[in-house]
């Protein structure tokens, strides 16, 4: 018996797991170390948990000093702390933390930090699904989930969700699952993408995209999804919902106002570099409008040419970029999808190493790329005041920024400091919106080359016998 175990540790797949499991266990230890050593605001400063939470408050009436009959409605409360942060999600988000408000703050923190650090994996597990055969062995499968949770574990936009108690790993997770499944048999696949759209709505960008891919039925559930989460937010809260999906108010369209100055640093969409460069909100709306119809022109013309050469994972990917790069507001911890395109890129260098290593090579320079873009530079590195706790990791907090707690008081001013950025806090403060850029434009580029190649002749490596793998 001692003889097959030891042959068993020996093989390569059970090696694989065992370095995963070791290494992801490694890296969770790491951030407890540093929430412990940071003491207080280090790991975590649960802001948009709490607002997460006070909706929830709010639909059960239990928020403290809220009376539904007396107090403003969902929309109207004051928002939390001086920093007036507002609920600013569908009304199906509240409706959705509603039972997750029964539990005392401190709970629902251990419990948010549990859920976005299995949220990750998780999301790796259902892609690597997707990429075919070579993941079909279970020991190989998990223990390059668990090896990629532990390298891309420690990106900013990662550990700022967590930071934070935002749900963007569960929601990329979400979609991951329900997108990489296989379609034949599953009449409601689409549906989950749709309900995550009903907590956030970027996620709307695959519709489009899964009209262009010719999966009409995939488009269909999505819709359903979302018009579910609708319904159940009119059922629970007919006043709020209707405040914000219906004119007069129709605070759908408002909502990117609503959440406080759009020029700020941690905004990283091309409405808030554009905002930042034109001096003004104002003024940098129209040439906005121009720059989103370009972004989505590029990003579902390349996902429908890597959809239909079966690379269905890249394709999933450029449409999350997509909605990153068109939607105005896309804070810093809305890049979560950079761990997936480092673990991808990293999947293809190792498919083509053998055959076409210099493509291999320039698919390791992509994953080092979007590792050192998007890593989590400690402040150390520069000197600058901070205004949201001791967590600033990452180049974008390289130049200074605007408290956001002045947009509440005075409004859109000449006098932000992001209007005034020069030289490399050009280059730093627009870091994650200018890696996005260049990825269009390259996903763009590979997509144009690819228009004219026999669908037959194309390599699409491991991922044309996506169907036939179960990634459940």
């Amino acid at each position: 018996m001692a003889g097959v175990n030891l042959v068993a540790v020996r093989s390569p797949r059970t090696r694989l797991l065992i370095i995963g499991f070791l290494a992801f266990a490694a890296v969770i230890a790491s951030w407890v170390v540093f929430d412990v050593l940071t003491g207080a605001d280090g790991g975590t400063h649960a802001v948009d948990l709490t607002v997460y939470r006070d909706g929830g408050l709010i639909v059960r009436n239990a928020l403290p000093g809220y009376h539904p009959h007396t107090s403003t409605p969902l929309y109207s409360w004051g928002g939390y702390t001086a920093l007036a942060l507002k609920f600013t999600y569908p009304p199906f988000a509240a409706v959705a933390f509603a039972p997750l408000s029964y539990l005392s703050m401190g709970h629902l923190l251990a419990f948010s930090i549990v859920v976005n650090m299995l949220a990750l994996p998780v999301a790796l597990w259902f892609t690597f699904g997707a990429l075919g055969e070579r993941y079909r062995d279970w020991r190989v499968r998990l223990g390059a989930t668990l090896l990629a949770a532990a390298v891309t574990f420690w990106l900013q936009p990662e550990v700022r969700t967590i930071y934070l108690g935002q749900v963007n790993l569960v929601l990329m997770a979400m979609i991951m699952w329900d997108l990489c499944q296989p379609s034949k048999g599953r009449w409601w696949k689409g549906f989950l993408t749709g309900i995550a759209a009903g907590i956030k709505l970027t996620p709307l960008i695959f519709i489009p995209y899964l009209l262009v891919t010719k999966k009409y039925r995939e488009a269909a559930a999505t819709v359903a999804g979302f018009l579910f989460t609708v319904v159940v937010g009119f059922i629970f809260l007919p006043g709020d919902s209707a405040q914000w999906w219906l004119p007069p108010h129709l605070l759908i369209v408002k909502d990117g106002t609503r959440t406080g100055f759009i020029g700020w640093a941690g905004n990283q969409s091309l409405r808030a570099i554009i905002s930042r460069f034109a001096g003004s909100v104002n003024a940098g709306q129209d040439p906005w409008l121009v720059a989103a119809l370009v972004a989505t022109v590029i990003g579902l013309f390349a996902a429908y040419q890597f959809e239909r050469r079966g690379h269905h994972v890249a394709a999933i990917l450029v449409t999350a970029l997509t909605g990153l790069l068109d939607s105005p507001v896309s804070w810093d911890h809305h890049w979560v999808w950079v761990a997936l395109g480092a673990t991808v890129a990293v999947h293809y260098a190792i498919t083509y190493w053998r055959t076409a290593r210099a493509r291999a090579r320039w698919f390791i320079a992509l994953a080092a790329g979007l590792v050192f873009v998007y890593g989590p530079w400690p402040d150390a590195l520069w000197e600058t005041g901070r205004n949201l706790g001791k967590f600033s990791l990452g180049f974008l907090w390289a130049p200074p920024n605007t408290n956001p707690e002045l947009y509440t008081l005075h409004g859109d001013q000449p006098s932000f400091v992001e209007y005034h950025w020069h030289g490399i806090w050009l280059l730093t403060g627009n870091a994650y919106i200018l890696g996005g850029i260049a990825l269009m434009l390259l996903a763009g580029g590979v997509a144009w080359r690819l228009r004219k190649t026999p669908v037959s002749s194309v390599t699409a490596p491991q991922e044309e016998k996506t169907a036939n793998i179960v990634t459940t």
